[in-house]
């Protein structure tokens, strides 16, 4: 089912932890959990027990851009199977919400990420029509979809042979929302030429083509969108729909009829609360989406209506993901220490937001069933659950029995880092000795902050002095992100800068330092566990080392350290008794080009913002940014050579 391929073999250690783990799988009821070190090949590991295990994975992540990267690596592992990528898909998202203390009402704002939404779709057309499926997620699992069963009975099916008119098959199509398109032809949408229509569906990497002789089908192929070429012949074609929320017929029926229903029943009782204006405002506003659904099958807000829709009663969970799943599929819960409270955490915020729309009229009460699971629902959807983490908290031990497979042993023979302690007085003036040394030694580095204003303070600061960073943090989008930390790996940034995006998982083998910035400030961001994880990012290469610019050693400190010095001790005796030389990871750059299928443009927009910030007409800035003019038009980037131009000018510099 699963075929794992990899050129290098588990080592002894991996396959002893992958053992025990999938034995785990078969003989407990209760979850497991694998404690392995930062680079010690925990996925390739979790990989090995997926490919064991024969069933469906699930492998939630904490963010999106940890979860690109274990995309990317189970890509490359399982290039025969389908590996999905299912996150949130809004690069900006302000959910509808009312605030009586100023009765201001704020209408829900998103800008959807039309790859990432594609992305979403195949993970769900995939579940739905083969086995041999890994999904890769973030906490968008546990968010409300429509129901499994009505997705897979409206997807359109056609085969070659089969009595259907074309108009027919137009029809099927637009009720599962694909517009019909002649001249713009793109995903979701189909085109009709006389005997001949193309079917573009977001869960296909390409299009497909039917060709009719009368009313009869004739052929069915996929075919390349620019060249045309006919890829490969089918006898039959499933089309899958281009929303989550589709419905049509007998149940979209019943569904505006339970609308409807209710909305009597709220309208009734706010008139006898004497709530008049609450009343009106909902009756105007469940009318106007009823007669879009009735006109359309489809309305803005949709997914408000989805205990309707999906036919499921107050209370009950919504469907999500995971329901899309058979039984007996694994869920893998990567970074676990952080994952698990940030799944616990979802349902709360979503119900006191909707809990005001409801009381003022907004929405009716079953808008609040369109919500996350609670975390129990989550737990109740797991049946084999493995939790991951170099830094299993007091949860999991207890959830495991404390059955802990450890993964001690770096299979390259590289030990934790060494840690230094230094003052806060100057740090950004050492910081920049420290990185003008790397750079002439072509390594990275990654500095971690408190705050994102702090962040992007420092970014700029050490642009000007010559070496080339760009800070991360939440406000940069998922796919720009990405493109950062691939920028780094190939030399283009020398630093980055961040706050709490730069801790679990991520896999940098060219970072040699890691700078913790007010390390002695106990809280989340500074706490035994955080201090590991961020130190973590420097056990991938041999020359790393981690300094923590502390006035002070705390408990946190000291703890992190200790445990570091364990685990150092632990892999020196390891490579002392099996005469291992310490090597530094490598890996391939790109974490995958099909998440950077986006324009160029808001890269280029997020440089203009960030240069219009530079004001002083320093000639070291202006000397740096005209060798960024230099290199951006060698490399024929000329859209970028003219904003650096134009701020070189601004800041009164001369190009020859």
């Amino acid at each position: 089912m699963f075929k794992l391929v990899s050129p290098w073999p588990l080592s002894p250690v991996q396959e002893k932890a992958a053992g025990k783990l999938s034995a785990g799988l078969t003989e407990r009821t209760h979850p497991l959990a694998l404690m392995g070190v930062t680079g010690s090949g925990k996925t390739f590991t979790l990989a090995k027990v997926i490919e064991r295990w024969k069933r469906p994975a699930l492998v939630i992540s904490h963010n999106k851009t940890l979860a690109a990267q274990l995309y990317s690596e189970f890509k490359s592992f399982f290039p025969h199977n389908a590996v999905c990528y299912f996150v949130s898909y809004y690069d900006y998202y302000q959910p509808e919400a009312y605030m009586p203390s100023s009765d201001t009402y704020i209408a829900k704002d998103a800008s959807i990420n039309e790859q990432i939404d594609k992305l979403r779709l195949q993970a769900v057309s995939a579940l739905s029509s083969r086995e041999d499926v890994i999904v890769v997620s973030t906490v968008s699992c546990i968010y409300g979809l429509g129901s499994p069963q009505d997705w897979a009975e409206t997807a359109f099916e056609i085969a070659a042979g089969q009595k259907i008119s074309p108009a027919a098959a137009a029809k099927a199509l637009a009720i599962i929302q694909y517009g019909r398109n002649d001249i713009d032809f793109r995903v979701g949408t189909f085109r009709l030429k006389g005997g001949t229509m193309d079917i573009f569906s977001p869960a296909c990497a390409n299009p497909f083509r039917i060709i009719w002789k009368g009313e009869i089908v004739g052929r069915i192929y996929e075919f390349d969108t620019l060249s045309g070429k006919a890829l490969r012949d089918m006898d039959k074609l499933r089309v899958f729909p281009v929303k989550f929320f589709v419905t049509g017929g007998d149940r979209l029926k019943r569904a505006v009829t339970g609308i409807k229903k209710e909305l009597k029943e709220q309208l009734g009782y706010f008139k006898s609360e004497g709530k008049l204006l609450e009343a009106e405002r909902l009756r105007q506003r469940t009318l106007n989406d009823i007669e879009m659904l009735e006109e359309t099958g489809y309305c803005h807000g949709i997914e408000n209506y989805s205990l309707h829709l999906t036919g499921r009663k107050r209370g009950d969970p919504p469907y999500c993901l995971m329901n899309y799943f058979p039984r007996d599929y694994l869920t893998v819960i990567d970074e676990s220490h952080v994952t698990l409270p940030q799944l616990r955490g979802m349902w709360a915020g979503d119900a006191s937001r909707k809990e005001n729309l409801i009381k003022f009229g907004f929405r009716l009460p079953t808008a609040a069933d369109n919500r996350p699971l609670r975390f129990g629902e989550f737990e109740a959807l797991t049946e084999k659950v493995i939790y991951s983490s170099a830094t299993p908290a007091d949860y999991e031990l207890k959830k495991t029995g404390n059955f802990l497979v450890e993964q001690l042993i770096r299979p390259t023979g590289l030990t934790d880092p060494e840690i230094y302690i230094r003052t806060m007085k100057n740090a950004p003036a050492d910081l920049e000795k420290e990185l003008l040394s790397l750079k002439k030694k072509n390594e990275r580095a990654l500095v971690i902050t408190l705050t994102k204003r702090m962040a992007e303070d420092l970014s700029f600061y050490f642009i000007s002095k010559g070496i080339k960073t760009h800070y991360i943090h939440s406000d940069i989008d998922t796919l720009r992100r990405i493109e950062i930390l691939n920028d780094l790996r190939r030399g283009k940034v020398d630093c980055i800068v961040g706050v709490n995006l730069l801790r679990e998982g991520l896999d940098l083998p060219e970072i040699t330092l890691v700078a913790i910035l007010d390390a002695d400030k106990e809280g989340f961001l500074r706490s035994r566990t955080s201090l590991i994880q961020i130190s973590g990012r420097a056990a991938r290469n041999v020359s790393s080392r981690v300094i923590f610019y502390a006035d002070s050693v705390t408990d946190s400190m000291k703890s992190a350290m200790d445990e570091m010095s364990r685990r150092r001790k632990h892999q020196v005796a390891y490579n002392r008794r099996h005469k291992i030389t310490p090597r530094s990871i490598q890996k391939s750059v790109s974490l995958d080009a099909e998440l950077l299928k986006k324009s160029k443009d808001g890269a280029y927009t997020l440089l203009k913002e960030n240069l219009d910030r530079f004001t002083s007409s320093d000639p070291a800035l202006i000397n740096q940014l005209k060798k960024d003019l230099r290199e951006a038009a060698d490399n024929l980037d000329f859209e970028m050579a003219i904003i650096l131009r134009d701020k070189i000018l601004a800041l009164g510099g001369k190009i020859k």
